[in-house]
């Protein structure tokens, strides 16, 4: 057993070495990125053309059922399938535990979402200051074909980081199929010193309205029941004066406490952070953020009714 684990190392550390050597002779950034995939076929070509000079790219999969695998090889990528079977890790965290990564730094992003030229040469950059061991990045968010630039649509998310220094936090371990195989609202803690990126990854919301519906009924399924059985083992605490994840998380927190908070938020959304400046895609967008959290104070009254728990964090 020890000879075996010995070989299987050594193999993967000359894979790691002959994957460094072919991305420095290729000029190509020393990085592996991770993007999370399930019956992406529409997305999928545009975000790995926007990774064609990154080092390495995994896509990993979860049974899809269109061509998602088939698009992912013939770009190169890596292709691994993930079997969700509850609790965690879910997706991203197992991918960054159980993948032989050939580099040291990690990059994680989604289907839907696509780099820039200009984020490309900046992430080259930044992976050369050793002072750092992350980077935020912000989302610019395109939804039914127009910028959405109001309506509190932007945020930033830790998506670089060196390899070992980040993970995701763990919000709620009593998880199943119904909550989504991935990441909902968990956010990448790095131990050690972070910064922000100027330039923004491009997040294409939308393949269609019934699929986004489709995915945000499995999010409130999570969130209800992180609301309902409250944080645990979070890094990211509710906090006004925290991090830009935890003010949103301690103004939610606040928010669903009130009697017709989804209307509250509608306002806040549409009103009050200019989302009507964004047309009808924006009176949308604000309207389905809305109706999620409708959706997610009913789950947890259904949950309430049948005894599940009540405490609230």
């Amino acid at each position: 057993m020890v000879r075996v684990a010995l070989v299987n190392s050594v193999g993967i550390q000359k894979a790691e070495e002959l994957a460094k050597t072919q991305a420095a002779r290729a000029g190509k950034v020393p990085v592996s990125v991770i993007v999370a995939a399930r019956n992406e076929e529409k997305n999928l070509p545009r975000c790995l053309e926007t990774l064609r000079d990154i080092g390495e790219v995994y896509v990993i999969d979860s049974q899809s059922t269109d061509a998602t695998p088939e698009i992912a090889r013939a770009a190169g990528a890596k292709v691994v399938q993930f079997h969700y079977q509850g609790g965690w890790p879910k997706k991203r965290q197992w991918a960054m535990e159980n993948l032989a990564l050939a580099f040291d730094w990690i990059l994680l992003i989604d289907a839907d979402e696509a780099l820039t030229p200009e984020l490309v040469e900046e992430i080259r950059r930044a992976i050369q200051n050793p002072d750092l061991d992350g980077y935020y990045i912000s989302l610019r968010m395109h939804f039914l074909g127009r910028v959405l630039r109001h309506g509190d649509a932007s945020f930033w998310k830790l998506a670089l980081f060196r390899r070992g220094k980040g993970r995701y936090e763990c919000r709620l371990r009593d998880q199943d199929v119904s909550m989504a195989d991935m990441e909902v609202h968990e956010h990448v803690v790095v131990e050690g010193s972070t910064s922000r990126l100027n330039h923004p990854l491009i997040h294409h919301n939308v393949e269609s309205l019934s699929r986004y519906i489709q995915k945000h009924d499995e999010y409130s399924n999570w969130e209800a029941r992180v609301l309902l059985r409250g944080e645990q083992a979070s890094d990211l605490l509710p906090s006004l004066l925290g991090t830009q994840a935890q003010r949103r998380r301690w103004l939610k927190k606040k928010l669903y406490a009130l009697p017709g908070s989804p209307v509250l938020l509608f306002v806040y959304r549409y009103f009050l952070r200019l989302g009507f400046l964004d047309g009808v895609p924006g009176l949308i967008y604000c309207g389905f953020q809305a109706v999620q959290m409708f959706h997610t104070k009913a789950k947890i009254y259904e949950m309430e009714t049948r005894g599940e728990g009540s405490q609230r964090d």
